[in-house]
């Protein structure tokens, strides 16, 4: 199957062709831990899940590596704020970023390195771009890429370096600089960082924000690598910065395709706190919103397009999500727990479809489509009593494919199907011992659960609402 991908710095779709066969390394920018992460952060996060999913379904062994930034002035500020060392604070962040991540089911990286663990890579990729004469010192001790002896400087973000005006500023510091454009590879002390700074041959201080993603990806995937992912506010100056100092500093390419999600708006407007439409995972999760129904939102709209976040959106994506967990449900009763099936020819012609769409640079909304089409045509036949053993077996086998890829019917599903399927045979059990008060009771404890029952002729069936 041959997989297009919409590759930002040339601007068009391209074939993907991984360096080596049947491997892909894959770097995703990652958190920086000073709060809890939002949902505009995890619609990039999930993104890059279902890429790697796909990549996954398709036979690709994938060497994801996401980043910590724990140190830069925003944990440093809010650490020294709160009265804690800049490690117990970001690793309050930290673990709670990969709590996070469990809930809404995102495969954990290969690696996840921190910032602080790879100083030293930091400033030996500094030294050697001072050796090729990309970098000068300040005097007070700050190292600074000289954009203007970098040819190639703007390709990603479509810039002209020559139209960057000398004064203007890439990134928010306050370190003095020969050109305003130029960005900042070391920092050097100052009395606000406290007790935070490494030495360094230019005197004590800290790398500088883009440094870190070069040194990390670079020591862990090589000098050249497959895909590097991010939001679309990363394409300047992160990813320009990157793209700049890794190939000054290593004569490669770096990254052959770069892939960027639109940004995420909540009921048509920019997410903001001041505006009230703040929103994190856990405070969705204290509203009572499932998490895979948030997954679901946040992964059902093209990552190139905006995405406008809002609680229709995920009361759609639960209805959705409790279609297909009934439809699984309906087809085990005709499967009689039969395991290990082959998928049937409807089946096998809807994953053909839907791996079909995902390949042309990840349409979801297409690959649900088809999905939903071959849904509702199952639901028809079961209701016509028309679905034998085989199909049912088949099309179990390619709801399990789908989920690989979705992530939002396995583990929880699992456990509680067996719980409920037991209270289901003690309702019945006390239905026919015309036992009705146990019956209604039961029924009451499932819908405190979130659990709806249905009797139908092919037995009772649930739903999580």
């Amino acid at each position: 199957m041959i997989i297009n991908f919409y590759n930002t710095i040339s601007r068009k779709k391209e074939v993907f062709k991984s360096i080596q066969d049947g491997v892909v390394g894959l770097y995703t920018c990652g958190p920086t831990v000073y709060d809890y992460a939002h949902i505009g952060n995890f619609r990039a996060y999930i993104f890059e899940d279902l890429l790697r999913r796909f990549l996954e379904f398709s036979d690709f062994d994938v060497l994801h590596v996401m980043n910590i930034t724990d140190i830069d002035d925003k944990t440093i500020r809010s650490s020294i704020d709160q009265g804690m060392s800049l490690q117990s604070f970001t690793d309050k962040y930290t673990q709670a970023f990969y709590e996070d991540v469990d809930r809404l089911r995102i495969r954990k990286a290969k690696h996840y390195p921190r910032a602080t663990d790879f100083v030293p890579q930091m400033i030996e990729m500094i030294l050697k771009l001072e050796k090729k004469g990309y970098t000068y010192t300040t005097e007070d001790g700050s190292v600074f890429f000289k954009i203007s002896n970098f040819e190639a400087y703007g390709k990603l973000a479509n810039l002209d370096p020559e139209q960057l005006q000398s004064g203007a500023r890439v990134e928010a510091d306050e370190y003095g600089k020969e050109e305003g454009r130029d960005f900042a590879l070391w920092k050097g002390y100052k009395d606000e960082d406290g007790d935070v700074f490494w030495d360094s041959p230019w005197g004590k201080g800290r790398p500088g924000w883009h440094i870190e993603c070069s040194a990390m990806s670079m020591n862990l995937l090589g000098d050249c690598f497959d895909i590097h992912c991010g939001g679309v506010d990363n394409i300047f100056p992160h990813h320009e910065n990157e793209i700049a100092q890794s190939c000054a500093a290593s004569d490669a390419q770096f990254v052959n395709y770069w892939l960027h999600n639109e940004h995420l708006l909540v009921d048509g407007e920019k997410m903001s706190k001041s505006a009230g439409n703040f929103y994190t995972l856990r405070s969705l999760l204290e509203k009572g919103f499932s998490p895979e129904a948030i997954r679901y939102t946040l992964l059902s709209t093209h990552y190139r397009s905006k995405l406008n976040f809002t609680v229709e959106k995920v009361k759609i994506a639960q209805k959705a999500i409790n279609r297909l967990r009934e439809l699984k449900r309906r087809l085990e009763k005709v499967s009689a727990g039969v395991e290990g099936a082959d998928l049937d020819q409807e089946s096998k012609n809807m994953m053909k479809s839907f791996s079909g769409k995902l390949s042309d640079d990840l349409n979801i909304s297409g690959a649900l489509g088809e999905l939903f089409v071959w849904v509702n045509s199952l639901f028809l036949l079961l209701d016509a009593g028309e679905v034998g053993e085989d199909v049912a077996l088949g099309s179990i086998c390619a709801l399990s494919k789908i989920d690989s890829i979705l992530g939002v019917l396995d583990s929880s599903d699992i456990i509680l199907g067996g719980e409920v399927d037991k209270m289901i045979e003690m309702r019945a059990l006390a239905r026919e011992n015309k036992e009705w008060e146990e019956a209604d009771r039961i029924r009451q404890d499932l819908e405190k659960k979130g659990i709806v029952l249905e009797d139908t002729p092919d037995g009772t069936l649930w739903k999580k609402v």
